[in-house]
């Protein structure tokens, strides 16, 4: 591509030694820089994309693009924010896909993957071609990709979106961590409509307070970036991500401007009345817990508020019958129920083990671990919850990182 075509848009503070007239490839990883490429000099957590441009050079690279004025053997450019010059890159490499899709965008510790499942369905009801991006992967068209992270990030989500848009699809439905907003992944993206979930413990390792967490959250409600917000009234949280964007509220407690009633929580899954403007909608779903009536709830006001009809919601969510590693029956031909969940936080492994409790017949036995490298004080807070809930508790390894398991245990 043109340099000057792949540098539209970019805010540039300088540029050392002459600018080649084409680059063939744009990468922020080294060892994948190919001949003739550009490489992204970012400064990250761990590593710091400066001290892989000796490497970048020697496997292709005639531009490099940064925040720092550096002497290199090719062309550098030199850029107020890499971030933001990192997002009009690729959408310019790429053909501006974001353009071509509707995408919205789910945010909050707990109930983002569920939420964009059932949007997911929803509106593949009403005749949209749709992808999911988040813990579970890239789903589309039938398939699921692996993912690393919940969020991709900049460079992997452009490329993603750009095979979407080739794929077919309309409509894409990405979870948004609170790590990605901070570190600022998806810069430059419109989302049509943002969902608010809640905001309880979690990733303090990194956030340090809560305070911190939750301001993570709430600066993403851009009005630059989002056309209408969808808000839990019910989350101590929601109160901040209101007044900067349109929004929706929606809740179960509180006063709100969608709210759901006459409430029946069963095995089989869970029925309420839901009520939006003038609309009521009876619903009758087939995944369990009152965490799913706040997932259902979220993603039926969303497309209610971008002009999907309500039978479409009503069959899109009564369509549900599991969200993957979402209280997540697994066949076991035995006996007993094994019921698999990823509660990766105590306020979501407090709510599915009261959900469960209400329909175990004999012994409640919860099976579960923690990360390591991550919020070290969550873990004995986990440890109460199970030992409160479960009739037995039994603590296993989750992904140590560097920690000895032994020391996540004793924890």
């Amino acid at each position: 591509m043109k340099i000057e075509k792949l540098l539209d848009g970019v805010e540039i503070a300088d540029i050392i030694c002459e600018l080649p007239e084409s680059a063939d490839d744009v990468t922020d990883d080294s060892r994948k820089v190919v001949k003739n490429g550009l490489f992204f000099c970012v400064e990250g957590n761990n590593k710091n994309g400066y001290d892989f441009l000796g490497e970048a050079v020697k496997n292709g690279a005639v531009v490099a693009v940064g925040e720092k004025k550096v002497e290199a053997a090719i062309c550098f450019v030199v850029v107020k924010d890499v971030k933001k010059a990192m997002s009009a890159i690729c959408s310019n490499f790429y053909g501006a896909p974001q353009e071509k899709m509707k995408i919205f965008g789910v945010v909050g510790t707990n109930g983002k993957t569920s939420v964009c499942h059932i949007l997911s369905r929803i509106f593949e009801n009403a005749g949209y071609r749709t992808a999911t991006i988040g813990t579970l992967g890239v789903s589309y068209n039938g398939t699921t990709e692996e993912t690393v992270l919940t969020s991709l990030g900049t460079l992997r989500l452009y490329q993603t979106l750009d095979k979407l848009r080739n794929a077919g699809v309309t409509c894409v439905f990405i979870e948004v961590s609170a790590h990605a907003i901070d570190q600022r992944r998806c810069k430059g993206l419109y989302f049509e409509c943002l969902i608010f979930t809640n905001c309880t413990r979690d990733h303090l390792d990194y956030f340090g307070t809560m305070e911190t967490y939750r301001r993570a959250k709430e600066k993403f409600f851009d009005p630059f970036y989002i056309g209408h917000a969808v808000v839990n009234a019910d989350d101590e949280a929601g109160k901040y991500m209101l007044g900067r964007v349109p929004a929706t509220t929606y809740g179960v407690s509180v006063p709100a401007d969608a709210y759901a009633n006459e409430i029946e929580i069963l095995e089989s899954g869970v029925s309420y009345r839901l009520h939006w403007k003038d609309v009521v909608l009876p619903l009758h779903l087939h995944i369990s817990g009152i965490f799913n009536v706040y997932n259902s709830m979220a993603a039926a006001v969303a497309c209610l508020e971008m002009g999907i009809s309500p039978e479409d919601v009503k069959a899109g969510l009564e369509s549900v019958t599991v969200v993957p590693g979402r209280i997540e029956p697994l066949p076991t031909h035995t006996p007993y129920r094994v019921i698999l969940d990823y509660a990766h936080s105590p306020a979501s492994l407090e709510s599915i083990l009261k959900t469960i409790r209400q329909f175990t017949r004999g012994r409640l036995i919860c099976v579960f671990g923690c990360g390591g490298g991550r919020d070290k004080e969550k873990r004995p807070i986990m440890g109460e919850i199970s030992g409160r809930l479960a009739d037995f508790s039994v603590l296993t390894s989750d992904n140590p990182r560097l920690e000895d398991p032994m020391d996540i245990l004793r924890a």
